[in-house]
């Protein structure tokens, strides 16, 4: 496993042209590595005589580091590369002991913020509401959030993933109606680390019923340009059909990005439709 100063020297030097446009990608709660995440413009084939990977712009990179980590990781990466908090408590500066306010990111720079990701769901017990909380402040103090929802194996066994998300979507909605700096993350719990992935099918159509519901509940514009990005045990082997799909924009790449298989995701990516690809070193 590549220690964060490596893999902050591989990002400085890496051959990419920071722009506009937004993806991001949480890190495994307790993995000490970050997240990278490339917007890659689509090419129809590769030029002659290379196989290397072409980054277009705009491209942006943000790396989710743990805690610990923020600040080193800030003070190395190169300008054009930002960097995202794990975590963002909903309120502001005072006597909230472990907790990271919005105010003290945005006094180190930090841009964005998770929210909502199935860890702080699962284990820590964050509610719908309090997700909700967390990204309105986020929002409120200029971070972009990365708003992840998703269902258990429970709940898909009994045909409630569509009603566990949008309810996950609809907390939110009640605080927010500004979406321009939000990125929806679908993940299903049960596909998470697990080996497990959810079929093409099975993707596509949640992603799909996530536009509809912003479309319905916000405005055409929000379904249009709110980015929806698909995580769940993503690999080399399935990245080529999920990127194929009309409302999955990206991935959310974990464990597979620690492999060398890891090229390949790229490379599918880089001559697919797919705009956006996240990658957790």
């Amino acid at each position: 496993m590549k220690s964060i100063t490596e893999i902050v020297h591989g990002l400085n030097n890496a051959k990419l042209d920071p722009k506009t446009g937004t993806s991001i990608c949480p890190t495994q709660l307790i993995n000490p590595t970050p997240c990278v995440s490339y917007h890659i413009q689509y090419i129809p084939s590769p030029p002659s005589g290379t196989s290397r990977l072409y980054s277009q712009p705009p491209t942006e990179v943000v790396v989710a580091p743990p805690g610990l980590f923020l600040l080193p990781t800030r003070e190395h990466l190169r300008q054009g590369i930002e960097v995202a908090s794990q975590n963002v408590f909903d309120k502001p500066n005072g006597a909230f002991t472990g907790e990271i306010s919005v105010e003290q990111l945005k006094d180190s720079d930090i841009g964005w913020a998770l929210t909502g990701h199935s860890e702080r769901r699962v284990i820590l017990g964050e509610e719908d509401d309090f997700v909700a909380r967390k990204t309105k402040a986020a929002l409120d103090g200029g971070l972009g959030a990365i708003l992840c929802v998703g269902e258990t194996l429970e709940q898909r066994d009994a045909n409630k993933t569509i009603d566990v998300v949008t309810r996950q979507l609809q907390a939110v909605a009640e605080r927010t109606k500004d979406w321009t700096r939000i990125v929806i993350a679908y993940e299903p719990v049960w596909a998470i680390g697990t080996g497990k992935v959810a079929t093409t099918e099975q993707a596509q159509e949640v992603h799909a019923s996530i536009r509809q519901w912003l479309a319905k509940n916000l405005s055409k514009e929000a379904a249009e340009n709110t980015r929806i990005i698909y995580g769940g045990s993503v690999n080399e082997k399935n990245c080529k059909e999920l990127a194929k799909q009309s409302d999955i924009d990206g991935f959310l790449v974990g464990g597979a990005s620690l492999k060398p298989a890891c090229k390949w995701i790229c490379t599918y990516v880089s001559w697919s439709r797919t705009d956006y690809l996240g990658i957790s070193l």
